[in-house]
């Protein structure tokens, strides 16, 4: 897929006039094609002093693959209901329902030069605090590295970390993303942990955000 410079992607005609959405870029591919998909797209609109999370379904069929096309600028409290909204929706359709489909979120990789996916199907968000008693790592607006207890480490580090510690019980390990982080910041996060952690997991299907 041809990749269509930063400043981007989406062209969509309403009305006669052209919105943008400006994607999240990376230096690596998760997933580089995508087949039999409908878009989905987030745009960033701004209303006075308040930013507004605009969501545009109306291509969303409900049998395919969806790609979200999400505008990195947004902030992660403005696009993660708008998310939930859609899994839901299509989660809970009966008739039409594809269990093969999958869903994820569109980036461009700015050395292969192409449109690249990252996949969250699986991922349940909840807008609030884990519970006690979970192991959290906490991913904070404006940092390269992440918080696990007392320390602040590496991205790579955190199951060499978990593994490390001799729980009487071994916890839950959850992923805390700080509510104000842009789209772009939470999309490199996941990048990173695809690469270097999550695909070591059996599962780890809750994500929280506050």
């Amino acid at each position: 897929m041809k990749y269509l410079s930063l400043l981007i992607i989406c062209l969509l005609f309403s009305c006669g006039k052209k919105e943008d959405v400006l994607l999240p870029k990376s230096n690596i591919s998760i997933v580089k094609d995508v087949q039999d998909h409908s878009p989905i797209y987030l745009f960033f609109k701004v209303d006075g002093k308040d930013t507004i999370a605009d969501l545009n379904r109306k291509s969303a069929i409900i049998s395919t693959n969806w790609i979200f096309n999400i505008d990195k600028r947004l902030p992660l409290k403005l696009v993660i209901p708008e998310v939930i909204k859609m899994q839901e929706k299509k989660r809970n359709e009966k008739m039409h329902q594809n269990e093969e489909s999958e869903n994820y979120y569109s980036y461009a990789d700015s050395v292969g030069k192409n449109l690249a996916f990252l996949p969250f199907t699986k991922v349940f968000y909840k807008m609030d605090r884990p519970e006690r008693g979970n192991f959290v790592v906490y991913f904070k607006k404006g940092k390269q590295q992440v918080f696990m207890g007392n320390q602040e480490i590496k991205i790579s580090e955190i199951l060499k970390q978990f593994y490390s510690i001799k729980f009487d019980r071994v916890p839950n390990l959850v992923f805390l993303f700080d509510k104000n982080m842009s789209y772009e910041e939470y999309i490199q996060y996941k990048i990173l942990l695809q690469k270097d952690v999550t695909y070591n997991l059996d599962k780890l299907p809750v994500e929280f955000i506050f």
